[in-house]
């Protein structure tokens, strides 16, 4: 199905015109203009205006860039973007470079063993509270799994901001020949004073091939059953194999 929102091309336009012009007129207030910076700001510009699809080219033509309505369009997003430029950097990512170079994707040409996102939700086995401030490590094969880029960690820490919740995306893991079929054990381990140890194991299946996807996307997410944690001496670990 190709259906595309115009909106997303015209705000990723206007974020590099925008972070490039600042550049060239010396950056007096000294923003961040790396690459996570920019994208943070596109993210943030397109989740506050409506989306504007259309199914094919014919569609794009239809476009009146010279209509009242569309020079509007461009003040508001121009509007959120210096507004996004500002949030992003008073919060800028502390996993990313901030350099001008991009945030680690694992980029390669041979095939490759595609792992999806992992999600999942842990909470406190007595209360039934979202955990906050445990940490979560990925294992696979008794190593720990190395992430798609620095936006996403292992360990992860749970956090308030999103209760409960934890998520990976594993790197793509290169393939001697394409086709090939393999199960990957991974274990999901937490160690915190304030709980049990928890280990949970869990197995994905993949074949290998030479397209890699890329960007995130729900419908190739890996989700965990919901995983419980006790203060020490309470109930016994959930040791559990897919």
């Amino acid at each position: 199905m190709d259906i595309h929102n115009t909106n997303e091309d015209m705000v990723f336009d206007m974020v590099q015109a925008i972070f490039d012009e600042i550049q060239e007129n010396g950056n007096p207030e000294k923003f961040c203009l790396c690459y996570q910076c920019r994208i943070d700001t596109v993210c943030f510009t397109l989740n506050r205006i409506e989306p504007n699809y259309i199914v094919s080219n014919r569609g794009f033509t239809r476009i009146d860039q010279t209509s009242i309505k569309h020079q509007q369009t461009e003040a508001d997003i121009s509007t959120l973007i210096y507004k996004g430029l500002r949030l992003v950097n008073h919060n800028l990512r502390p996993t990313a470079p901030h350099d001008g170079s991009q945030a680690g994707t694992v980029r390669t040409h041979h095939p490759v063993f595609d792992i999806p996102t992992i999600s999942g939700r842990i909470f406190n086995g007595i209360s039934f509270e979202p955990v906050v401030g445990v940490d979560v490590s990925l294992y696979c094969d008794g190593e720990l799994v190395a992430m798609r880029n620095t936006n996403w960690q292992n360990p992860y820490t749970m956090v308030a901001s999103t209760p409960g919740a934890l998520s990976f995306w594993p790197a793509p893991i290169i393939a001697s020949a394409p086709d090939i079929a393999k199960d990957f054990k991974f274990s999901l381990k937490i160690n915190s004073p304030d709980y049990e140890p928890l280990n949970h194991f869990f197995n994905l299946s993949s074949i290998s091939k030479f397209h890699n996807p890329q960007s995130y996307a729900l419908n190739r997410t890996f989700k965990l059953p919901d995983l419980y944690l006790f203060p020490p001496g309470g109930e016994m670990d959930d040791e559990t194999l897919l």
